[in-house]
């Protein structure tokens, strides 16, 4: 990567400062770059004179000086430097010498091929997916093709809770609550038999012992309720890996959450915690009977919640397990910890599920555990990292990584265009499965789609349905994690702004000028005929290109795919800002054939992004 050399080398020649004036080097000398906004500026600029005019007892000015003249001794930086400036208070503006990076081949950081587990969706297996739970899926897909592009192993998840309340209150709707209506799924009907039920738990509390019956013939599995549940589970899931591969999203395996109790990887778990001494059972008090894992403090955990209770129920005063005992023992195996394996067979094409019976197939052992779940767990993620630190898994609790993030809900327009009443003038309006509020996945893609379709006039592309499910992926990536979204359709579309659409659209702009272009496109750098001063936007463009590599090794380290949807989104306005300001095809032959080759690595390099984000990269829209 250009940046990891430059920083290199800024690093060799600050030590070599060090040394010539005598003076003993710090070990860890942070060396910071960026991009100056302005062009005149440089390249790109580090501070770093000023952070070391304390320890060397000289001017910044001075000390920045000293490191250009180790720069330029040191070959500026292989050639790939052609200018070095030393601007007050203290920078070192640094001027790439462009044909020389053209002509190069860089190389992203290698890692040591670790294996990366990566959840993602664990949709309850009660009723069809909303956009909420389609957020999770598309950040784990593309951390996934993130991951992946940067080197890693990685293997996918999608956990299955089939023995939670969820699918209790539906099973206890299938059996308790009449109710008639058209639906085309399965799911779709489950949607309403859960809001019905849960209607019927508030006018009639007592019939929530039900639910505590069925949990029962849940985690048994054998009984006429247990059955219905599985088939239910099992059917609903389904639809929701239908509704995925709709979007490019795929995963590995499916692990169902009644295989680890089932097949003992909770009684292994059980006993691994009950020789340490914070998993005890409590003889008195409220949670007299309970399994309980003994806290000493957790961040953000608050002593007077009953939700951050400072004592963790696992295994409740009735036998039964919490979700989060189950994926203790989930974690124990992913990391490769319990001596105890799954039996695997295919549940469709590519796709393989735990069960009772079948081969033996070579998941879980991971080096690093990723888990893409809402905000609203990052307590119960605290519970799994404390458990694995309490048993001795030091190492494995710091590599097992939440990626947190904030919930959907429908602008004031979408809920209104979905019938809901939105009289109350409120910004924002939550979804809630319990009430049968929210837009179901099939309903947004079908909605968006009979939009675009309306509106476009060349319709010879990309199908509508296609360009409706990259939009939403898009506009589900594209917000900071933490961020809580105000879905909106119509934007969602937008062909101009930072959309899915401008992307593609975009790309098939490119696309176009390169197959009228009379000349070929020039492959050898070498033979370029480099323009001795280059246009701004030229420069611009040419500045941004050469930061791909960086972004996309930053967003593997940091776990951020938004930061990818930054980056494509400036790239693409400043390939249509170039396209505007510099003529590509009419001009002298020297300007077309340079020009032709900017629009050909622009192509290439948004298409590679287009593939990282699970987008699709076409010749015409």
């Amino acid at each position: 990567m250009l940046s990891q050399m430059i920083k290199n080398s800024l690093e060799q020649s600050v030590r070599s400062v060090f040394d010539s004036l005598l003076v003993a080097c710090p070990q860890d000398i942070n060396i910071q770059i960026e991009q100056p906004v302005n062009l005149e500026h440089g390249d790109y600029s580090c501070s770093i004179a000023m952070q070391l005019a304390k320890i060397l007892r000289k001017p910044p000015m001075a000390i920045a000086e000293l490191v250009k003249g180790e720069l330029q001794l040191q070959g500026l930086i292989d050639g790939l430097i052609y200018r070095i400036e030393v601007a007050a208070p203290g920078f070192i503006n640094l001027h790439i010498h462009w044909q020389e990076w053209a002509g190069r081949s860089f190389e992203l950081p290698q890692g040591s091929r670790e294996k990366v587990v990566i959840e993602h969706t664990s949709v309850n297996p009660n009723k069809s997916m909303h956009i909420g739970h389609l957020r999770n899926s598309c950040i784990g897909d593309a951390l996934v093709r993130i991951l992946r592009r940067t080197g890693y192993q990685v293997e996918i998840h999608n956990y299955i809770d089939d023995l939670g309340n969820q699918l209790a209150d539906t099973v206890v709707g299938l059996l308790n609550v009449p109710f008639e209506g058209e639906h085309v799924r399965f799911g779709d009907y489950c949607w309403d038999i859960y809001s019905q039920v849960n209607k019927e738990y508030s006018l009639n509390p007592e019939m929530t012992h039900k639910r505590t019956e069925i949990l029962h013939a849940l985690e048994k599995g054998s009984s006429n309720e247990g059955w219905l549940g599985n088939l239910a589970a099992e059917r609903i899931v389904r639809e929701h890996v239908e509704e995925m591969r709709g979007f490019g999203i795929e995963h590995d395996l499916l692990v169902w959450e009644s295989s680890i109790v089932r097949e003992g990887f909770w009684s292994s778990a059980f006993q691994l915690l009950a020789q340490t001494p914070v998993f005890i059972q409590e003889n008195e008090g409220k949670l007299a009977g309970c399994w309980v894992l003994k806290q000493s403090t957790v961040e953000g955990a608050e002593a007077n919640s009953e939700e951050y209770s400072m004592d963790k129920v696992l295994v409740r005063s009735n036998g039964i397990l919490t979700y989060t005992a189950k994926d203790i023992a989930y974690h124990l195996w992913k990391f490769g910890l319990l001596e105890k394996d799954f039996s695997y067979k295919e549940f469709s094409a590519g796709l393989w599920t735990t069960g009772l019976t079948g081969s033996q197939r070579p998941y879980g052992h991971g080096d690093i555990v990723i888990n893409v779940i809402d905000y609203r767990q990052e307590y119960p993620q605290q519970m799994v990292k404390q458990a694995l630190q309490a048993l001795g898994y030091a190492d494995q609790a710091d590599k097992l990584h939440h990626v947190s993030y904030g919930v959907v809900s429908l602008s004031p327009a979408s809920a209104a265009e979905l019938g809901m009443d939105t009289s109350d003038g409120r910004a924002s309006y939550a979804m809630s499965g319990r009430q049968g509020v929210g837009i179901k996945v099939t309903e947004l893609v079908q909605l968006m789609e009979n939009s675009i379709e309306h509106t476009r006039s060349d319709k010879s592309g990309l199908s509508s349905r296609i360009i409706a499910t990259a939009a939403i992926r898009y506009y589900l990536l594209r917000f900071n994690l933490g961020t809580e979204i105000i879905f909106d359709y119509r934007q969602a579309t937008e062909i101009s702004g930072n959309t899915g659409v401008y992307l593609m659209y975009t790309y098939a702009r490119a696309s176009s000028v390169l197959s009228k272009a009379a000349l070929p496109v020039v492959t050898d750098a070498s033979l370029l005929p480099f323009p001795a001063d280059l246009e701004k936007a030229e420069a611009a463009l040419l500045r941004h290109l050469s930061s791909w590599q960086d972004t996309l090794y930053s967003a593997s380290q940091e776990l951020t795919p938004n930061s990818i949807c930054n980056y494509a989104h400036t790239l693409a306005a400043l390939f249509n800002n170039f396209y505007s300001a510099c003529p590509i095809l009419k001009s002298d032959k020297d300007s077309i054939t340079f020009r032709l080759w900017l629009t050909s690595r622009f192509r290439d390099t948004l298409g590679d992004v287009l593939q990282v984000l699970g987008l699709p990269a076409p010749s015409r829209m």
